[in-house]
């Protein structure tokens, strides 16, 4: 989808998105009793003994966190204040709040990556604020195409994100990753491990086709959408780096890229 009409729902994340791994175990029972003979009482057979919960298998430990001196992690509930506040020392003085969302900005943030290789993201968990500005489409709603310039609407934070210092922003998620874990874990992935999780987001967005020329849109319904089946079937992510223009997202592609050789050793793997 690209446009509703009161609230531009696609943005970009300023630090984003592994394989989740659910094991699920059963238990069963076996039991046996005589027919014939009328038995003082039937034999049960005690059940088997359950297996061991296989560990999560991890591909992509985070690095231990420097945290000389670093005050005590708060409670998941209590972090905006000392997260906000990290965050703004990552961004070389540019005021980050004015785009995120004010309270549980760790769980929308956990929510919004993990939904970022899906088709849908849910809006009511963005952690960052709408664009300014309104979406623009050229011609009918028959024959329409992406106006280049609603890319200009993305400017702003791009630039914002490009003043990032990625070490610092890296710092500030290793420390408070605890609660990016607690917080991975509450959506229903008890054994599953966030960064994996992010690593395996990066790499889906890094495999973003560049798209040239211009972008031919449908309007089956109030939302726009892209008129290549093959492009509206890519997942979310992707599609919102494709709305951003070109330009901006190799911007992001080169953030994405800073950040994911500061949270793992092992290099991007391609789409063939």
């Amino acid at each position: 989808m690209l446009d509703e009409p009161t609230r531009e729902i696609n943005k970009p994340l300023i630090g984003v998105a592994v394989a989740v791994v659910i094991a699920a175990g059963g238990g069963w029972f076996y039991w046996h009793g005589h027919t014939t003979a009328p038995p003082a009482a039937a034999a049960v057979e005690p059940p088997p003994a359950a297996a061991p919960a296989p560990e999560a298998v991890i591909a992509h430990p985070v690095p231990a966190a420097v945290d000389s001196g670093a005050a005590p992690l708060p409670d998941l509930g209590d972090s905006d204040g000392p997260f906000n506040a990290a965050l703004g020392t990552a961004a070389g003085g540019a005021d980050l709040t004015q785009y995120l969302v004010p309270t549980d900005l760790i769980r929308h943030i956990v929510v919004t990556v993990d939904n970022l290789p899906r088709q849908k993201v849910a809006v009511a968990k963005l952690p960052v604020m709408p664009v300014a500005g309104t979406f623009i489409a050229d011609g009918d709603e028959l024959h329409a195409t992406l106006d280049t310039r609603n890319f200009k609407r993305y400017q702003p934070l791009v630039s914002i994100l490009d003043k990032v210092d990625m070490q610092r922003l890296v710092a500030v998620y290793l420390h408070f990753y605890p609660l990016f874990q607690k917080a991975y874990q509450d959506l229903g992935y008890p054994n599953g491990y966030f960064n994996d999780r992010l690593v395996q987001v990066i790499d889906g967005l890094l495999d973003t086709p560049q798209v040239s020329g211009p972008i031919q849109l449908s309007r089956p319904n109030v939302m726009y959408v892209f008129a290549d089946p093959a492009l509206e079937a890519r997942p979310a992510g992707q599609k919102i780096l494709i709305r951003m223009g070109p330009e901006n997202a190799s911007a992001v592609k080169s953030k994405l890229l800073e950040l994911r050789a500061a949270i793992t050793s092992a290099p991007p793997k391609r789409s063939p």
